[in-house]
């Protein structure tokens, strides 16, 4: 886990035919939103004409990323590379007519990216998926792609083939592609973790790829935690990922300019990364395989407020327990540098509580004039520390987030009891 936990930003894309219309990726015919049939049209539109993965891979540097991650195939079957399992793929069905992700690979390698592969579990569009009713709620198992229609039986036959076509197209993923480091596998609901195999899987995807991590939807033999949209209030224990859109949707949607701000992102990212785990931000290629053009603007712009700040980002850990700092905050690997991350302009001092280390010095990330910040420690007793009180100018504040570094005379140590009274 050593580069991904050093790794802090990733770069997710929904890349698919769903893009042409700007309908929710499979989600829009499983729900009747859209006909399969119109759905499946956009198969004509998916033209790859302006796909240029190294142009690609040149942003998500600039942007900060460490790691991206593609969808090689969703929830609708069609697969990103000539997949010789079956014919649905954007080599044989779609005008692009050539593999697309094979590119993106050698491209995010050859620029010192780890390459992440997203690969649904799920395939509705398979003539052998709808084949068992689902352990689930009755919506799952009433839907024509989910399940056979009501009063026929179970055919565990055709879900054994299935199994087998899955794992076919797993292996190509892992075998023809050189080094995969990510797979970042979806749609584990509708059935059981028996019922997929997932650990006999999790066995064969090590024999193929040992080095290759896996996210925790594969029951419970995944390597890290992976929410999705909304920041956990208590962060999961170990490794972990957050994958979230720049707007609304994951794929692309010219209507779509609900966008995060800046300062929202900044604020999600930090939050990730002072509690252990990383952002994987989520953006639509077009069907021509161009970028749009605000979401350039807005990786750039991520870019550049990163960039003067990166060693209070990719060489720490977790930051402060709740309660000892108002905001997000990480720490060096040898314990003895904190950064706190603050998104306001100061009105009183900055308050950190609990500090038991005396700082040695203060500054702030990205000012030019290393301007060493005035700190003072309050009255404390016995173990329990004062609070360590630090004043922030205005004029070395940043407009997004400003990054303060506080240099320890030793490694951090922390008072987290419940106080006492003075005795003595």
């Amino acid at each position: 886990m050593k580069w991904f936990d050093k790794a802090k930003l990733g770069i997710f894309m929904h890349w698919g035919i769903y893009g042409v219309k700007g309908v929710t990726e499979s989600w829009s015919f499983y729900s009747g939103d859209i006909s399969h049939e119109d759905y499946m049209a956009q198969l004509d539109g998916f033209t790859a004409e302006n796909y240029d993965p190294e142009k690609w891979a040149e942003l998500f540097i600039k942007a900060g990323a460490k790691y991206t991650v593609l969808t090689t195939k969703h929830h609708d079957g069609v697969a990103l590379w000539d997949t010789k399992a079956n014919d649905l793929n954007v080599v044989k069905k779609t005008p692009a007519k050539r593999d697309v992700l094979t590119p993106y690979t050698n491209a995010m390698r050859s620029a010192g990216l780890k390459v992440g592969y997203y690969f649904s579990h799920i395939d509705w569009n398979h003539p052998d998926y709808a084949c068992i009713h689902p352990d689930s709620t009755e919506w799952w198992a009433t839907n024509k792609f989910t399940a056979p229609p009501e009063g026929v039986p179970d055919d565990f036959e055709k879900w054994e083939r299935f199994l087998k076509f899955h794992r076919a197209q797993l292996k190509e993923l892992l075998t023809e592609f050189g080094k995969i480091d990510l797979l970042w596998f979806d749609g584990v609901w509708e059935r059981t973790s028996e019922q997929w195999k997932f650990k006999e899987m999790r066995e064969y995807i090590r024999t193929l790829s040992p080095e290759t991590l896996v996210n925790e939807r594969i029951g419970e033999y995944g390597d890290y935690a992976c929410p999705e949209q909304g920041v956990p209030i208590i962060p999961p224990e170990g490794p972990w990922e957050l994958c979230m859109t720049l707007n609304d949707s994951w794929g692309h949607n010219e209507n779509d300019h609900n966008y995060k701000s800046l300062r929202q992102i900044v604020k999600i990212f930090t939050e990730c990364i002072g509690a252990g785990g990383n952002l994987l931000l989520d953006i639509g290629p077009k069907p021509d395989g161009s970028i749009r053009e605000e979401d350039e603007k807005f990786l750039l712009s991520l870019g550049e407020w990163i960039e003067p700040r990166s060693e209070a980002i990719y060489e720490t850990g977790r930051g402060l327990p709740l309660g000892h700092y108002y905001g997000p905050s990480t720490l060096s690997k040898d314990k003895k540098t904190l950064y706190l991350f603050y998104f306001e302009k100061p009105i009183d001092e900055i308050q950190i509580k609990g500090l038991v280390t005396p700082v040695k010095r203060v500054t702030v990330l990205g000012d030019e004039s290393k301007t060493e910040l005035n700190h003072k420690r309050g009255l404390g007793f016995l173990a329990i520390p004062g609070i360590t009180y630090i004043e922030l100018p205005e004029k070395v504040t940043n407009d997004v987030c400003t990054v303060i570094k506080v240099e320890l005379e030793d490694e951090i140590e922390l008072y987290r009891g419940k106080g006492e009274a003075i005795k003595a």
